[in-house]
């Protein structure tokens, strides 16, 4: 069973490009990832599927019932946490996540505070005393208080620190395995590698490939950099599987895909002073799915 279906979702802003013929679905229990640089269309994306803004055409279905139709109904079962929060500045915490909890047919005094414990939140502080990471903080509590059976989170991770992020994590984790689906938007892939069944990467408005997160990380990329010993000419490392070569004196850089084994073999067949092998960041990983779109 399907707990979103999304059918050639398109919103212009004008004559601006938001998002164009977005389609994917999300599994009951699933946790999704959607991923793509900053100005990609994952907010606009997500705003459409909630029916906070209306699409310029398409649709989307959420608990199979139309997102706009049937918005009021369909909105008590979800949990949403926008990308940035802005709340009324003179309320108290606790203040604020009662009047959200009001919205709902259920007592959440008790979710309250067991969310708040987790999050380290101080639920007697002012809002417009917090900074940005307990404002987000406040925002995943709220998001949560109802145990919702739907989570929607853009980039939720912004302005927590690591700790607090592994906590979050952790907190996803029990909400899906209680049952709850799970839709998130990042820029961070591996936020999204540790979380996710499967992943939709958008670029620039448009989906350019949907994948299960075993397939990524199988055909993903390492990002390698060898120093050698006295300056080597670069075509030695021309290869296959091999891209993105860069070099400048005894510094060579280069991403590679296939077996590990074969690129260390070719690497110590050479003097080398130094050998580093990372994951790639983000915007590698997309120069590689946006080459082979292209």
């Amino acid at each position: 069973m399907n707990v979103i279906e999304i059918n050639n979702l398109t919103k212009y802003y004008g004559k601006e490009r938001g998002i164009i013929d977005v389609s994917f679905n999300v599994e009951d229990k699933e946790v999704f990832g959607f991923i793509g640089p900053n100005g990609a269309g994952k907010s606009t994306t997500l705003r459409t599927i909630l029916g906070l803004i209306y699409p310029t055409s398409g649709s989307a279905k959420l608990f199979g019932k139309d997102s706009i139709t049937h918005g009021p109904e369909i909105k008590k079962n979800i949990g949403y946490l926008p990308s940035e929060v802005f709340y009324y500045d003179k309320m108290k915490v606790i203040d604020l996540l009662n009047y959200s909890a009001s919205f709902y047919s259920k007592d959440c005094s008790k979710r309250i505070k067991e969310l708040a414990e987790i999050m380290d939140l101080n639920l007697n502080r002012k809002i417009d005393d917090l900074s940005f990471g307990n404002k987000k903080k406040v925002g995943i509590v709220q998001g949560l208080l109802h145990e919702p059976k739907l989570i929607i989170l853009d980039e939720p991770t912004s302005g927590l620190d690591p700790l607090m992020q592994q906590k979050f994590f952790d907190l996803l984790h029990v909400e899906n395995s209680k049952g709850a689906t799970i839709l998130f938007s990042s820029h961070i892939l591996g936020e999204v590698q540790r979380l996710c069944d499967r992943v939709a990467i958008i670029k620039e408005g448009k989906l350019i490939q949907l994948e299960k997160i075993s397939n990524l990380q199988e055909n993903n990329y390492k990002k390698i950099k060898v120093q050698t010993t006295s300056k080597l000419d670069l075509n030695f490392f021309n290869i296959d599987g091999v891209s993105n070569l860069e070099g400048k004196q005894t510094m060579i850089s280069f991403l590679f895909r296939g077996n590990i084994n074969s690129i260390l073999k070719r690497i110590s067949e050479i003097e080398i002073a130094n050998v580093w092998i990372e994951e790639p960041d983000l915007e590698e990983i997309f120069l590689h799915y946006y080459e082979k779109e292209g």
